[in-house]
Parts: C-alpha cells; sequence; structure tokens
C-alpha cells in the first residue's frame, strides 16, 4: 500500500516541480540544503542517500541558476560548502507550497483523527532502522 501511494504523490508532485525548472533531485537537494544552510557535497549526498557523484550535475545545474552557492571549506580545502541563494529558499518555497497544497487534498480525503494517526506513523515509519532484525 505505500509503494501505490509513494507513485502517486511522485507522479502529483513532477508536473509542480517541471513548471518551476526543478527535478526530484533538485526538490530533494534544495529541501535538504533549507534545513541544514552549509555542508559538504559528501554530507548532502548522505543525507540525502545519493551518490555523491550523481550529486555533482545537479548541483553545477542549481548553481549555475543562482540557487545555490558553492565555496570552500575554510577547515578543509577538498570539501566545498554548500548554502541556498535567496532565489533559492524562494524557488523551494513555491514549490514547496503548491505540493503540500496536493498534500493537503489528499489528507482531507480522511477524519482528523485518521489524519493524525497518520502523520504519526509516517513520522514513526521514516525513521532510519535496520529491517533485517
Amino acid at each position: 500500500m505505500v509503494v501505490p501511494l509513494g507513485r502517486a504523490l511522485t507522479e502529483a508532485e513532477l508536473p509542480i516541480l517541471q513548471a518551476h525548472g526543478l527535478t526530484m533531485w533538485a526538490y530533494v537537494v534544495l529541501s535538504a540544503l533549507r534545513e541544514q544552510p552549509v555542508r559538504t557535497q559528501s554530507a548532502l549526498a548522505a543525507t540525502i542517500g545519493a551518490d555523491k557523484t550523481r550529486i555533482i550535475k545537479v548541483l553545477d545545474d542549481l548553481e549555475a541558476r543562482g540557487l545555490l552557492e558553492r565555496r570552500p571549506d575554510p577547515e578543509d580545502r577538498r570539501a566545498r560548502l554548500l548554502s541556498l541563494t535567496p532565489e533559492g529558499r524562494s524557488l523551494h518555497a513555491d514549490a514547496q507550497r503548491e505540493i503540500q497544497r496536493g498534500e493537503r487534498l489528499l489528507l482531507d480525503r480522511l477524519s482528523e483523527e485518521d489524519r493524525r494517526g497518520f502523520l504519526r506513523a509516517l513520522q514513526i515509519l521514516s525513521r532510519p532502522t535496520d529491517l533485517s532484525e
């Protein structure tokens, strides 16, 4: 049940992201950087579950568009610190607002009690865990 729901949400989000000129990976990067404004590329990749070489193209595109900045880490010149520009924050906020509108429409199908329970269960289940136990 979770997989079809995830697919449906992704399909609903894609047109919104495309309207904002974003790929799913670009949106994931912007979301992660909104939470932690400055990180190394390696830390970002680990946080979003991507190979660090895979996100380089995404970072290059976002930087070229003026949505994020990469600068050398003063403590480790090999590392790059990442931060959103005001334009990146604004674009992310606009896309997120539209995505959340769609999520609210979906959640409105549930009673208030069921919605709270569903969101609480999602928070618990989304925490990292070892499923081999």
